[in-house]
């Protein structure tokens, strides 16, 4: 049994590397030009053709665009992990419960009051309001988590807090100028396009340290899954545990708000959906495939995104809320079966 469950996590990963080089395969050759595969490898690998429309269409727009969405899908699906693990409740995510909405709140409100002080917002601004923001949310939900036992209760408290938070942005926006009102209904609407390095950098220096210490954090994580009292018997300070999964969480959800906007469902689907292919709960096994297996969906996604109705775009979260919504629909009757 034990070589038939080592077998199946390696076929998984095996399939996630497959479909993580198709999604950059795929990504990098589809869009309004065609490039063809040659010159595409010619041009990444060999630094071929510089300087003609290809070669800044692949470097400038496409490269950034497609490490973002892996990157940022990542961290997302990682977020959803720690909140799960957190409450205990495999629909909590940074969506559902209001989380990115009150980074996005939070960032809005920062992005208004310096705007009228400044030409632009720096990058680490939007994530350091992003992350206060998530950590207030955060707060909010934590105090009536105590007090709701019910998994559809917390979801409804989610979304209660949720729509404050939307409606404060909302608030927010109608005093803004009509040019930052444009910058932030886009920003709001969820999206990687105009992503550049310098943005592609800057989540790398967040969200890989945070999921390298989340993976360090894989055994404290096992204990916690088996119950307070059988972590405290293996010598884990619960308050101390607790208190770092709420800043990872809140650092991983308030970098991709901050960066990309809001993505719906992303936080939730992805790791059932590697849990239930490794058919394990092990986190020193799923969290490496979680992160991956959420890089490899959002890259799809923004593919879907920006081709299906091309030239036009849709916003990322209306493609991940269309994967993403009937797994949530799935846990909620499973659950209530």
């Amino acid at each position: 049994m034990q070589i038939k469950k080592i077998i199946r996590c390696q076929v998984v990963y095996i399939l996630l590397v497959v479909l993580f080089v198709l999604a950059v395969i795929f990504n990098i050759n589809t869009g309004n030009v065609h490039i063809s595969p040659a010159r595409i490898f010619c041009i990444i690998f060999l630094h071929g053709d510089m300087g003609t429309p290809e070669y800044n269409i692949i470097w400038k727009i496409r490269l950034p665009r497609l490490c973002m969405a892996a990157i940022l899908g990542g961290a997302l699906s990682l977020s959803g992990f720690l909140l799960q693990t957190f409450f205990r409740n495999p629909i909590a995510g940074p969506f559902v419960l209001g989380i990115s909405s009150g980074a996005k709140m939070f960032v809005a409100i920062t992005m208004i009051f310096l705007l009228k002080y400044m030409s632009g917002m720096p990058l680490w601004a939007q994530v350091a309001a992003a992350f206060v923001g998530s950590l207030l949310a955060m707060l909010y939900v934590l105090l009536f988590a105590n007090r709701v036992k019910s998994m559809s209760m917390l979801l409804v408290v989610g979304i209660m807090i949720s729509y404050i938070c939307s409606a404060i942005t909302d608030l927010c926006i109608t005093f803004a100028n009509d040019s930052d009102i444009a910058n932030l209904t886009h920003w709001a609407m969820g999206s990687f396009s105009g992503s550049s390095w310098s943005t592609v950098k800057l989540a790398a220096a967040v969200v890989f340290p945070t999921a390298v210490v989340t993976f360090l954090f894989s055994k404290p994580i096992s204990a916690y899954l088996l119950g307070e009292g059988y972590a405290q018997s293996m010598g884990i300070r619960i308050r101390f545990f607790r208190v770092c999964i709420i800043l990872l969480s809140s650092l991983l959800s308030a970098c991709v708000t901050a960066l990309a906007g809001p993505i719906s469902f992303v936080g939730i689907a992805v790791p059932h959906i590697t849990r239930l292919s490794l058919k394990t709960t092990k986190p020193v096994v799923t969290i490496p495939a979680i992160f991956l297996c959420g890089a490899v969906f959002c890259m799809f996604c923004d593919l879907i995104a920006r081709t299906i109705f091309s030239p036009s775009e849709l916003a990322i979260g209306t493609v991940t809320a269309v994967f993403g919504a009937p797994v949530v629909i799935w846990l909620m009757v499973k659950r209530q079966k």
